[in-house]
């Protein structure tokens, strides 16, 4: 088994200061704690892989392609492979829980 608790991520990925920490790689998915500031833009380009994303918290928007929804703890949005998607109006310090199948290269 491989347990984690999120304060012990956030605290590491705050520690490596990045926005993106992947603690979990297996050979069909990876799992990783992205985080966004209030305010700030989200970097993100298209992924080569499927990804879900669970807002653990935080309030934003997301669009996906053509659309847009809000999002907020409890949210989870899938993306498919090469669609462009990205965070927006951050109005409240996002965190979210991603899983990427296949694993992120």
């Amino acid at each position: 088994m491989k347990a984690f608790r999120l304060d012990e991520l956030e605290a590491e990925r705050a520690a490596n200061e990045g926005a993106y920490l992947q603690f979990l790689r297996e050979q069909n998915m990876s799992v990783g704690l992205y985080a966004l500031d209030a305010g700030e833009q989200d970097p993100q380009k298209p992924h080569n892989q499927d990804e879900v994303y669970f807002v653990v918290s935080g309030r934003a928007a997301i669009t996906v392609g053509l659309e847009t929804t809000q999002v907020a703890r409890g949210s989870v949005i899938y993306v498919p492979a090469g669609v462009a998607h990205k965070f927006h109006h951050i109005t409240e310090d996002l965190r979210v829980l991603v899983v990427f199948s296949p694993p992120e290269s």
